[in-house]
C-alpha cells in the first residue's frame, strides 16, 4: 500500500522545530557576538546583550518540543491504523 503522504506536506511539530532552528541560530550568533569582546580584550556589550545568548536555550526547547510533538502524532497515526 503506498503512502498518501506526501513529500512536501507539514507534520505536526515541523513548525517549532523549524522555528526552534530559527531561533537557537540567532542566540549562537548572539553568543559569539557578546563572547568577541572577551577574547579581543575590548569593551564588553552591555549587560542585556547576555540575555539575547539565552535564545540558544530557548530555540532548542521550542525544537525539542516539535519532535515531541511529532513523535505523538505518530504514535496516534500508528494506533488508529491498527
Amino acid at each position: 500500500m503506498r503512502d498518501k503522504t506526501q513529500t512536501n506536506s507539514a507534520e505536526p511539530g515541523d513548525r517549532l522545530i523549524r522555528t526552534g532552528a530559527v531561533v537557537f541560530f540567532i542566540g549562537a550568533v548572539a553568543t559569539l557576538v557578546t563572547v568577541a569582546p572577551f577574547l579581543l580584550d575590548t569593551t564588553p556589550f552591555p549587560t542585556y546583550m547576555f540575555g539575547l545568548s539565552m535564545l540558544m536555550g530557548v530555540g532548542f526547547l521550542l525544537a525539542g518540543a516539535g519532535v515531541l510533538r511529532s513523535i505523538a502524532a505518530g504514535r496516534r497515526q500508528a494506533r488508529s491504523e491498527r
